[in-house]
């Protein structure tokens, strides 16, 4: 059993001034405070803890020493950031966080003014706490600048080009390198190695690397003795031009099951802190394990196939991959950029590379997509895992615009998996074709059942839909996993169902097919209604000079904040409710406007539908 740690120092801190108010040798305690206390609320709540844990020091001894919110601390990607939020006035709210309308588990300016830059992607704060110290420069004001950033999101390119520019200018800023060994996972690449077997030795010769970038080095200092960093911070904020100070800390310090895998405990659902997190039976499978276990029997099919993945093993489903297939395996760090051009590099020498990334991830490699592998016409297939809405996570990680920027890009098939079965389908569809792929899937439970053992489908027929519903007066066009749910809509309205799979190329012929059989054609798909595959089938009627009514739903044309799954779809009126609530008002319109709307929509004339129909709509049909 932990033995109870009382909470009377923390409980006087509601902003940092009032932490500057106490004594230095009082410090210690408060640490210690506040690591039981992130302990005992994030198990409670659920959310990123190891790496937390792994920054109390640090976070205290920053606001201790800095004039925050006066001076800008730049905190990087926002895992680390939750004592940060309570020593900034958000004590009270941190059981809150992740949950609607509760803290987002990321840094937001419009949060808390001591959140100096928003963060959910990696490697940005060195660059944005430079731009914070030119503009103080411009300004003739003398705040400070700090950025705190890990030795795994300094593996990015936007980092070292961050250090190049601010070595070059000799600016007057302040970056604190936490050196933990640790990503998500174990951190990768050449930097990381010499950071471990260097940088943590009496001689630190990892100053010869930073001091040639134009920063002069101190440290290493142990990140978890509080005494030690904040006479670090006191004798160094002053100090002008570029500096870096290497704190070196433990990710999930000061809880052992924590320290001994930080990995299990990076994110954590609801828990008990005197168990620790013990299995939970096993459920449906989701779409990433379904594409991990996919991707395992591809391999060892087809001797060509590699992946590619920027620190996303366990996320994107790969642990299995890396342990069978370990020489086919490559972690490139937080590197999107570099993950997509060395894949790309790789297919020219005859392989078949699987780039596994997030939907949001890819947003930071559009480049390297276009030009180097899609103009060339290389075999890379790019497994998009949180594609749409991401629940917790928030507005930073939902996958809402990859059927908006993939579409338009030459020389790429985009497909988009309704279930399980469908997404292993796709997934050998791409391998096997030969030229650039996108497969797009959710961060959910997989829909459909796979018996043990069951082979991988064929392979399918490319822009090659099904009509899976006949109904008639509207056709429901489902782009994805939100198939069942138009089924669930078609059975009110006696609507037609088509499962689309493929975003590029199109089924023209089905979607002309349900343009001269229907009304109203509604597509539905689970990315921005701002580009995305409903604005490609509305393209095409245009250019074939139809003019049958489209209705396209999506997600809004603004951020969706963290909640849960369903709580997102919801307010995206993606779920039953608000997908029958749309093609109720526009039938309305198109009513009102000459055309046949209600007669269309009334075409199952029962108690049940005019029941929905009044409770939805209300007068707006009536």
């Amino acid at each position: 059993m932990r033995s109870p740690v009382s909470h009377s120092l923390l409980a006087t801190i509601d902003d940092p001034s009032m932490l500057r108010e106490l004594p230095r040798e009082s410090l210690g305690q408060l640490a210690d405070e506040l690591r039981d206390y992130l302990l005992r609320t994030v198990s409670a709540s659920g959310g990123h803890l190891a790496s937390g844990l792994g920054t109390v020091e640090l976070s205290i001894a920053l606001h201790y020493c800095l004039d925050t919110p006066r001076d800008s601390l730049v905190w990087d990607v926002g895992h680390q950031c939750y004592p940060h939020k309570v020593l900034t006035g958000r004590r009270d709210q941190l059981r809150s966080i992740r949950k609607r309308p509760g803290l987002s588990g990321f840094l937001r300016r419009d949060e808390s003014h001591h959140d100096a830059f928003g963060a959910g992607h990696s490697s940005t704060s060195i660059s944005a706490a430079l731009g914070m110290a030119s503009a103080a420069s411009l300004q003739g004001r003398s705040s400070r600048s700090v950025a705190v950033i890990g030795d795994g999101a300094l593996t990015a390119g936007l980092a070292f080009e961050a250090l190049d520019h601010a070595g070059g200018i000799g600016a007057n800023l302040l970056v604190v390198l936490n050196d933990n060994g640790m990503s998500i996972s174990e951190n990768v690449g050449a930097l990381s190695q010499y950071l471990t077997t260097q940088g943590r030795g009496p001689a630190a010769d990892a100053a010869a690397f930073f001091r040639t970038l134009g920063f002069d080095y101190h440290g290493p200092v142990d990140g978890h003795d509080v005494d030690a960093l904040v006479e670090s911070f006191l004798r160094l904020r002053d100090v002008p031009g570029p500096r870096l100070l290497h704190v070196v800390t433990s990710k999930g310090k000061g809880y052992a099951p924590a320290e001994a895998d930080p990995i299990k405990y990076h994110g954590v659902t609801p828990f008990d802190p005197e168990q620790g997190i013990v299995a939970a039976p096993s459920t449906a499978p989701t779409y990433t394990q379904v594409f991990g276990d996919s991707l395992c029997e591809l391999a060892a099919a087809d001797p060509r196939l590699v992946v590619v993945t920027p620190a996303m093993r366990e996320g994107s489903g790969l642990v299995s991959f890396a342990k069978k297939f370990p020489e086919r395996y490559f972690d490139v760090g937080i590197a999107e950029q570099h993950a997509v051009t060395f894949a790309a590099g790789l297919a020219t020498r005859g392989l078949r590379p699987v780039v596994a990334i997030y939907s949001t991830f890819l947003q930071r490699a559009y480049d390297q997509l276009v030009h180097d592998v899609c103009l060339q016409r290389l075999p890379v297939t790019f497994a998009i895992d949180r594609a749409g809405l991401v629940g917790p996570d928030g507005a930073t990680h939902n996958g809402n615009l990859d059927h908006s920027f993939l579409r338009c890009v030459p020389n790429l098939t985009v497909m988009t998996p309704s279930n399980a079965t469908e997404l292993r389908a796709m997934l050998r569809t791409a391998v096997e074709l030969g030229e650039p792929c996108a497969v797009r899937y959710p961060r959910t439970a997989a829909i459909g059942s796979l018996a043990a053992g069951e082979p991988l489908p064929r392979a399918l027929p490319v822009g090659r839909g099904e009509w899976v519903r006949r109904g008639s007066g509207i056709a429901l066009l489902a782009f994805g996993t939100l198939l069942d749910t138009a089924h669930d809509v078609a059975e009110i309205i006696d609507a037609s169902v088509a499962n689309m799979r493929f975003v590029k190329p199109l089924d023209e012929s089905l979607i002309l097919e349900l343009a001269a059989q229907h009304d109203i054609l509604v597509t539905i798909e689970e990315n921005s209604i701002v580009g995305g595959a409903g604005s490609a089938v509305s393209e095409l009627l245009s250019a074939r000079g139809l003019d049958t009514p489209v209705l396209r739903l999506g997600l809004p044309d603004r951020p969706i904040e963290h909640g849960t799954r369903d709580q997102c779809l919801q307010e995206a009126g993606l779920d039953v409710p608000g997908i029958f609530d749309a093609i109720a008002r526009h039938c309305a319109v198109i009513e009102a406007q000459g055309g046949r709307g209600r007669k269309t929509l009334r075409m199952r004339d029962n108690a049940m539908f005019n029941g929905v129909l009044r409770l939805l709509t209300r007068s707006q049909i009536d």
